[in-house]
């Protein structure tokens, strides 16, 4: 049902056209009281039509229990709409959002799926694991960079994506890119990335970055393999493998790597969604030494159903260990899958751990907050 249909349900007359025709698609829209009986129903009830003389509407359970009604027993409109019917309604949304030329109102996108803001906003955080408006801010991101591979201009990149106006991206295209949307476009052409590979106790490790940071750490059995996917990464850049400026930093991240209890002191470039990045800071602030589900950090975001959404950010991480994905396991404590394999990450958390070592991930300590 389209946004204009379900609008047609905002005045009385279009309710009771509703009630009357059973809808199944206006449950959720609002609830009717009848007076005679001192029940409300849903739209779609099969309890026997009333007289629309002995009819008063609500928006919500709140309002209806409010003015002294109580609930049906047969539609049962205080209890939530089955968790199908949720997803079918959530599925809609979605597309809803996905084939907006611009950004729709919560009011709008609720109304269109038969839920209240409030009811919308709640059902949508729990299955999708993001807000409505964080999904929307997403997909504009995964459009713009869709649009600028296709090599069409900024400007008008910037507009197909739903961008309401230039200023408003560029206020955010550098946390969205880790590079302005021209170098972007050009597969960072131009932009220069100093990198180096050194040993560490995990094996070959690539450290690269940009005047703004750190923008990769990545293992690896090869030189070869390790350059082969920064250059992939950026394609059009120019790679600068010979800086001896860059040996202190390199040497730095190593050091970190080894003994990760000082702290990492250097600048980072997180490039990602905000979702991601929002992820990826929480991960930063769980302590070396202790160890954090993916639910827990879905929680702690205020999204307590986006576990999944969590480890697949996790999964898309480049930098290793300064953002540590490598202390998020699964609720059990066992380890999960890691990027950099397995072992890598019970390696990384024995070191860590302050415990003796036959005692070390035998029991991994979560965070309590």
């Amino acid at each position: 049902m389209s946004v204009a249909q379900v609008m047609k349900c905002s005045t009385d007359s279009s309710r009771w056209d509703a009630v009357k025709r059973r809808n199944r698609q206006a449950d959720g829209l609002f609830l009717y009281g009848v007076k005679t009986t001192g029940v409300y129903c849903r739209p779609a009830c099969s309890s026997r039509l009333p007289n629309r003389a002995n009819i008063t509407f609500f928006a919500s359970v709140v309002d209806a229990e409010r003015a002294g009604f109580r609930a049906c027993k047969r539609c049962k409109p205080n209890i939530p709409l089955a968790p199908e019917t949720h997803t079918e309604a959530i599925i809609r949304a979605c597309k809803l959002i996905d084939e907006a030329e611009e950004p729709i109102s919560l009011k709008d996108l609720a109304t269109a799926v038969g839920l209240s803001q409030y009811h919308f906003h709640r059902v949508f955080r729990e299955i999708v694991g993001i807000t409505p408006k964080g999904y929307g801010a997403a997909r504009r991101e995964r459009r713009l960079r869709e649009e600028l591979h296709r090599g069409i201009s900024v400007t008008q990149a910037i507009y197909d994506a739903g961008f309401g106006s230039s200023s408003r991206f560029y206020e955010g295209a550098g946390d969205m890119l880790g590079m302005t949307p021209s170098k972007y476009k050009d597969g960072a052409a131009n932009l220069r990335i100093r990198f180096a590979i050194a040993q560490s106790f995990l094996g070959l490790v690539l450290v690269a970055a940009t005047e703004r940071g750190i923008c990769t750490i990545d293992f690896g059995k090869t030189s070869e393999e390790l350059t082969n996917r920064l250059r992939a990464r950026f394609p059009k850049a120019t790679l600068q493998d010979d800086d001896p400026g860059f040996a202190a930093w390199v040497a730095a991240v190593v050091a970190f790597i080894d003994a990760p209890r000082r702290g990492f002191g250097l600048p980072l470039d997180i490039q990602g969604t905000a979702f991601q990045q929002r992820v990826w800071r929480a991960l930063q602030a769980i302590p070396p030494g202790t160890t954090a589900s993916y639910a827990e950090v879905a929680k702690r975001l205020g999204n307590p159903s986006a576990a999944r959404a969590v480890a697949q950010t996790c999964a898309s991480n480049a930098i290793a260990v300064a953002i540590p994905c490598h202390r998020v396991v699964r609720s059990d404590g066992g380890m999960s899958g890691y990027r950099w394999g397995v072992k890598r990450k019970r390696a990384l958390l024995e070191r860590e751990s302050p415990q003796p070592q036959s005692a070390r991930l035998d029991h991994p300590k979560s965070i309590s907050r």
